[in-house]
């Protein structure tokens, strides 16, 4: 008796053959990945970092102590001062000319069995750690840098304690080495204490900074600094500019104003300190001369000057030089001239003044063109002058 459902021998058959080919894919994929991965080691390397001027071996994977080997680094043969000790490579007092991708080879069939990527550099040492509140009372920056190299990847680890309370610390979005705490409190007496830690492959070093809130307050320079001369005044020169836009609250934390000028001739600076304005006349300015200004601000109370402002250059009011006035055409002296009478014929009376006649003449534009007289003019004065001669020959004729 057969139960209604119950399947056909064939039916199981293929559902055991179907499990068995996806068994083999999974085993032969992960065979796959695995011999994939192992190439892919060997290609691109494992790291290995080292102290400068030191002895390095390097080992050639896991083969044994006797095995025979063959090094190259970047592709060639190992020239640097070395010793090869079974499958390990000896190199002494390692420089930074020691860095590369180093590959050993198996003899005698010369198959690839490591490649190490090798990093000379130097352990970290106490970093030098500064901080400063431009932005007070909202909160401070720390920053902190090596002054050595290290000339391998360094992190550094930063804690903030103020209060035996530990500080949420923010890393900048901009600078790697610097990062940013909120004040907890304002008027603090409490010292702030600040421990950065930097940490590489060749080790560990670490500094503590103590600070007192007051000291470290310092705004960022003032902004938007203008000379101006003043108009018909040539020892005067107005300067005006921002406070910077950094300092969050100036109604409040009012700041002051140091300002400092000079003549490019000179190299002695003038100063004059100001309460909480953004604006001072220069009154003893030398006339004609290019002037240098820069300005500095300062917390009212606590606190150091920040840094110079961005110079500008300004030179006092210089009076127009007055218009040249050109002669026109219409305008023209009077030019005199006197002509005298020949010598009289002996005889005559020559204690009688010579003959004076005054003509008015304009003297031509040295731009403008002579202009020719017309021609009926020329014409008029001929017709005029032989008028007599023609009515005396008429006359002749008619007699």
């Amino acid at each position: 008796m057969t139960c209604g459902n119950q399947q056909p021998p064939t039916v199981f058959a293929k559902e055991k053959m179907a499990n068995l080919v996806t068994s083999l894919c999974c085993v032969v994929v992960a065979a796959v990945v695995v011999a994939y991965a192992q190439r892919r080691s060997q290609l691109v390397g494992r790291n290995q970092y080292e102290p400068m001027y030191t002895e390095v071996v390097l080992r050639c994977g896991s083969l044994d102590s006797n095995a025979s080997v063959s090094w190259k680094v970047n592709g060639t043969d190992v020239r640097a001062q070395h010793r090869q000790l079974g499958p390990k490579l000896i190199l002494t007092q390692v420089t930074l000319s020691h860095n590369g991708l180093y590959s050993c080879f198996q003899n005698p069939n010369g198959e690839r069995r490591d490649t190490i990527l090798l990093h000379v550099g130097i352990r970290p040492r106490e970093p030098s750690v500064t901080c400063r509140s431009n932005t007070y009372p909202k909160g401070f920056y720390c920053s902190w840098h090596q002054l050595y190299p290290t000339y391998i990847p360094t992190s550094y680890e930063v804690d903030v304690v103020h209060n035996q309370k530990s500080l949420e610390v923010q890393k900048d979005a901009v600078h790697k080495n610097r990062c940013h705490v909120r004040f907890p409190e304002v008027f603090s007496s409490s010292p702030y204490k600040v421990n950065v830690t930097a940490i590489n492959a060749l080790g560990r070093a670490s500094t503590l900074y103590s600070f007192e809130e007051s000291n470290i307050v310092k705004p960022d320079p003032p902004e938007r600094v203008t000379a101006t001369p003043i108009r018909f005044n040539a020892r005067r020169l107005e300067v005006t500019w921002q406070s910077p836009a950094t300092w969050p609250d100036v109604d409040n934390f009012p700041l002051k104003y140091f300002l400092r000028y000079r003549p490019l001739i000179r190299d002695t600076w003038q100063h004059v300190e100001l309460s909480d304005s953004t604006a001072h006349t220069i009154t003893d300015a030398i006339a004609g001369k290019e002037y240098i200004i820069q300005v500095a601000a300062k917390d009212t109370e606590i606190g150091t000057w920040s840094d110079w402002s961005v110079a500008v250059h300004a030179t006092p009011w210089i009076e127009d030089p007055s218009p040249i006035t050109s002669t026109t055409d219409g305008d023209f002296p009077t030019v005199t001239a006197v002509i005298h009478s020949k010598t009289p014929p002996s005889g005559q009376n020559i204690s009688a003044s010579p003959r004076h006649e005054t003509k008015t003449s304009p003297i031509p534009s040295s731009n403008a063109p002579q202009k020719a007289e017309p021609p009926v003019g020329r014409a008029a004065r001929l017709l005029t002058f032989f008028s007599p001669l023609l009515l005396g020959m008429l006359l002749l004729l008619m007699w």
